[in-house]
């Protein structure tokens, strides 16, 4: 065979087989859309950028108040992954067989602070001692919706628990998700909020006054599971990630603690 021949049919061989190992990469690659608590923004950012690098999948992330995703889950939304803050809706979407309950696993856990503006923030006890109408100084405490959003759920429990909720009740600024009431405290519109310890982590301009008690609430765990009908092997991967070391790690680092901690 002529030299030039050869090379021809060489180059020929080798551009086969790397189309054939692009197709099988691209065969095993999944697009995953995942929908988590707003709390979970930071670190959960982080952990889908490794695990990216790492596998080839690629993921789409959506926040928003667990409440939410629940319902939005339960009308079609095409997620194939929830990571919830609140076990009460994980519970309310497998009893509607809406996710998939053997791979329904815990991946972490967090605690409720009283934050401040930076420049603002006095250290105090979170007891029922505690002169919540003074600290307020006529301004509102800002919280997620009490009633539906899991922080502020266990933030209206915490209250409650120390016989402190009637004093502010009718003062609470309540917002759609716990990072959106994070950001009332971090642009000086309210003088303290009700937030997750990750959340006063990840923002600069709050610091935390106190931190509250985790006797006073429900213990606080961030369920995961597949999303029924929409699972694949990629969603199952990412799954199985959130609960490995590298995972667990991102969590700490954001504030986050071991679950129900």
């Amino acid at each position: 065979m002529p030299i030039f021949s050869f090379h021809r049919s060489l180059r020929l061989v080798l551009v086969a087989m790397l189309a054939l190992a692009v197709g099988s990469i691209g065969a095993r690659a999944d697009q995953i859309t995942v929908f988590a608590a707003a709390s979970m923004k930071n670190a959960l950012d982080e952990i889908a950028r490794t695990f990216e690098d790492e596998t080839g999948h690629t993921t789409t992330l959506v926040y928003a108040g667990t409440a939410v995703l629940a319902r939005q889950i339960e009308q079609g939304a095409p997620a194939n992954l929830l990571v919830s803050a609140s076990v009460e809706w994980m519970d309310y979407l497998e009893g509607q067989n809406l996710i998939v309950p053997e791979s329904r696993v815990v991946v972490t856990g967090n605690r409720m602070v009283l934050i401040a503006p930076k420049d603002q923030a006095k250290p105090v006890e979170f007891n029922e001692n505690l002169d919540l109408d003074g600290l307020l100084v006529g301004g509102l405490l800002a919280m997620a919706l009490v009633d539906a959003v899991p922080a502020g759920i266990y933030g209206k429990a915490a209250l409650s628990h120390y016989d402190l909720w009637d004093e502010v009740s009718d003062r609470v600024a309540q917002a759609d998700n716990v990072r959106a009431a994070l950001a009332f405290v971090a642009l000086d519109q309210t003088p303290l909020g009700i937030v997750y310890a990750s959340d006063a982590h990840a923002e600069p301009r709050v610091d935390v006054v106190a931190r509250i008690p985790s006797h006073s609430h429900a213990p606080i765990r961030y369920p995961a599971a597949l999303v029924a009908g929409q699972s694949g092997s990629g969603a199952k991967a990412f799954l199985d990630f959130l609960t490995g070391a590298k995972a667990s790690g991102v969590f700490e680092q954001h504030g986050f603690s071991v679950p129900g901690g």
